[in-house]
């Protein structure tokens, strides 16, 4: 959608693959290289994993079991690259943005057409995104779904890298290019995401980020499943056992409900008349804030107008309203809101602390959230390896310590919540989780994610995103 300056050649195809390391066993791939990272060090063995994955201008999020780009992946991955080239940074969002929707969507994934539609399930035959007007037919092929909207936090933090460079007039060129797509993207979330105003974005799938989580099992469970059409799953294959990924159970779900956004067109409007998954989602919503005040700084950069600000600052105030009203007034808890009942979704995972994402937040909400983060019920917990945040409460009936999202350590997340407490002036809070968080990878490696108790490396091995932020909190 947007033309770059001095961005070097750009390749004819989304990418030509660098050799994959050998084998596809999860557990001898962590293994090697949790070994390898105790000898020669966190930050040298971060920058080859980025450079394996390197497409030649974006960057895959793994090398076996996502060999695609994908929206929240790629903005940590350019939060990582600008310690490395901070023009490769810039590059890697403004070929992200390339497939944005005319809606102003961020998809979820942007395929890349050399990989075949035997690399990864579904494929974009079974997405059929072409039924709507809106997605970028001709210009890329893309899932028909987003994810949380980390890139206006990634895109700052280059600005902050290349500042006092020489590549500062070039990046600042390049931001006056992004910034108009940047805003379209949160307008998109804003508006027909949120048509009610309540300030909480509704998020329509469990793939927009937090896949199996037990925040969504209430709504999944009430889905009637209709007739989905055949499918053999690819993630399995490529990790060391099948219970770390989401049960088939879950996968006829997550797909029948793909069928029925195909069967809405992606439709906006028509998916919040009938469609039966809508929760008001206070983790994305908590990450829109914090990339709004991203925003702001990009509109001081830029020179946006007064309006494109005061939008922006409307929008965070709208947002903030929406958290505090989804905040437990006993447990201080933030609590989705499944719209299909009306009620909050009462489950013990990392996004009932979204409070900390916003450093302008009130101080007695963050007082209260930063209260619940050092409790037993999470970092606190005695039998943890490190003291980070795990995605669900090892105290929840429904904790799986090795199950994706149902109770594993995420690295990237740690990362989210280690900026909100920064920024917030929670400084020695903040430094502890770093040191934790660079302790685990040392031994972990760049993991997907991994088991909070013992440790144990889980999911796909060689993940750019965890490199990225290991070499971010090693900036930092």
């Amino acid at each position: 959608m947007s033309t770059e300056p001095d961005a070097g050649p750009r390749p004819t195809a989304r990418a030509t693959a660098p050799p994959a390391p050998p084998g596809r066993d999860a557990r001898a791939a962590h293994a090697a290289y949790g070994a390898a990272l105790t000898e020669t060090g966190l930050g040298a063995h971060a920058v080859g994993v980025l450079r394996t994955n390197d497409m030649g201008g974006w960057t895959k999020a793994a090398p076996l079991l996502y060999p695609h780009q994908w929206s929240w992946d790629s903005a940590f991955v350019s939060i990582g690259w600008a310690h490395v080239d901070v023009r490769r940074a810039m590059t890697e969002q403004q070929r992200l943005f390339e497939a944005q929707w005319r809606n102003g969507m961020v998809p979820q994934i942007v395929f890349n057409p050399l990989a075949g539609p035997e690399s990864y399930f579904p494929d974009p035959a079974r997405w059929a995104v072409e039924v709507s007007p809106e997605a970028p037919v001709g210009v890329a092929e893309t899932s028909g779904i987003c994810q949380p909207p980390v890139h206006a936090i990634a895109v700052a933090r280059v600005w902050e890298v290349a500042l006092g460079t020489e590549a500062e007039p070039e990046i600042r060129s390049r931001l006056r290019l992004l910034f108009p797509q940047l805003l379209a993207w949160h307008r998109y979330l804003a508006e027909n995401r949120d048509p009610s105003s309540s300030g909480l974005v509704t998020t329509y799938h469990p793939w927009e980020g937090i896949d199996n989580s037990p925040r969504w099992d209430g709504v999944l469970g009430r889905l009637e499943v209709g007739e989905v059409p055949p499918y053999t799953r690819r993630d399995v294959q490529h990790v060391a056992d099948a219970g770390q990924r989401p049960t088939n159970a879950h996968y006829d779900r997550f797909l029948w409900l793909l069928e029925l956004l195909k069967r809405y067109r992606y439709d906006d409007a028509v998916i919040h008349e009938r469609y039966p998954f809508l929760v008001k989602d206070v983790f994305f919503t908590s990450v829109l804030i914090m990339a709004n005040r991203a925003l702001l700084e990009i509109a001081d950069v830029v020179g946006a107008t007064q309006a494109d600000r005061a939008t922006i600052r409307a929008w965070i105030d709208r947002a903030r309203a929406g958290i505090a009203a989804a905040t437990d007034a006993a447990s201080g808890m933030v609590h989705d809101v499944d719209l299909g009942t009306g009620a909050p979704i009462e489950v013990a995972t990392f996004a009932g602390m979204s409070s900390l994402l916003d450093a302008g937040a009130p101080a007695a909400q963050r007082d209260r959230a930063r209260a619940l983060f050092d409790s037993a019920d999470f970092t606190g917990h005695p039998d943890l390896r490190w003291a980070m945040l795990p995605s669900t409460s090892p105290r929840a009936e429904c904790f799986d310590p090795r199950n994706y999202w149902r109770g594993p350590v995420w690295p990237i997340v740690n990362w989210l919540y280690w900026k909100g407490l920064r920024d917030g002036g929670d400084t020695a809070r903040a430094a502890a989780l770093r040191e934790a968080a660079l302790d685990s990878l040392r031994h972990v490696g760049f993991a997907e994610y991994f088991d909070p108790m013992t440790g144990e490396a889980l999911g796909s091995a060689m993940q750019s995103w965890t490199a990225a932020v290991a070499l971010d909190w090693l900036a930092s």
